[in-house]
């Protein structure tokens, strides 16, 4: 499915590598967690895979695969056939990601227009099942509305009805769930595992919250500066951590019985 290999990258401006040669890889259908604290280099890999690199301001190398396909060397041409069409997106502000001009249901057809020929017609039909598929009530008239007019749940729900509206084989998700409520995030995090079987759609997800990672993947790797430092089952992970750092991170997770201190 995805296969990162050695992957460097390092901004003109910083002294230490981005990403410091790390290799991961996803199989078909699989959930797969990255954690680590914020400048881990969490969101640089997604933005290596999802061809975002800013290549005029970082060196890069490795191997990023795509069912054999190279991603991290390709044309940008060559990329956007691939993204949209194959990948898809989801980021962590929906309203920061979404045009405030525009109506929600236009946008999320936004890749159908570019990545098909299909008439306006059967670009609205695939919409709709879109949005029936992450669960928009009404999607007829969600369909009509403009961003500002959805809550932050449906934002979020249309973001990732936009990001599977062409039946991508991976979906990329940086912090999708960090700006929504608990119980906006639990359905969410519902609504990921059913599009996970239902479409098929394997995941890479990107979180500092190491409990959703727990409810939704079935591997996690954990990031720290840049490197991972551990990569495994991730009830084994939780349960029987081996390094330093992660240890860390899952002491760190709140619990019911733990003390605020004022």
């Amino acid at each position: 499915m995805l296969e990162i290999r050695d992957l460097h990258v390092k901004f003109h401006n910083r002294n230490r590598e981005a990403v410091g040669g790390i290799s991961l890889t996803i199989e078909d259908r699989e959930i797969m967690g990255l954690v680590g604290e914020s400048g881990s280099g969490k969101t640089v890999t997604a933005m290596s895979i999802a061809g975002l690199l800013p290549r005029k301001q970082c060196d890069f190398s490795g191997d990023i695969l795509l069912d054999g396909q190279d991603l991290l060397h390709a044309k940008r041409k060559e990329l956007r056939k691939l993204h949209g069409a194959k990948i898809g997106v989801v980021f962590q502000e929906p309203m920061s990601s979404m045009d405030p001009l525009m109506r929600v249901g236009e946008q999320v057809g936004e890749s159908l227009q570019i990545h098909t020929g299909l008439n306006q017609k059967e670009r609205k039909e695939l919409v709709i099942a879109a949005m029936e598929s992450v669960e928009l009530r009404d999607p007829e008239e969600v369909y009509r509305k403009y961003p500002h007019e959805l809550s932050g749940g449906m934002l979020q729900r249309a973001m990732i009805a936009a990001a599977i509206v062409t039946s991508p084989s991976l979906l990329l998700l940086d912090e999708p769930t960090t700006a929504l409520d608990v119980t906006i995030q639990a359905q969410i995090l519902e609504l990921l595992k059913k599009l996970n079987v239902e479409r098929k759609i394997s995941m890479l997800f990107i979180s500092h919250n190491l409990n959703v990672v727990r409810k939704l993947c079935s591997r996690v790797a954990v990031m720290q500066r840049g490197e991972i430092v551990e990569t495994g089952n991730t009830d084994e992970i939780f349960l029987h951590p081996q390094h330093p750092y992660t240890k860390k991170l899952i002491e760190a997770i709140p619990t019911r019985d733990t003390k605020v201190r004022l």
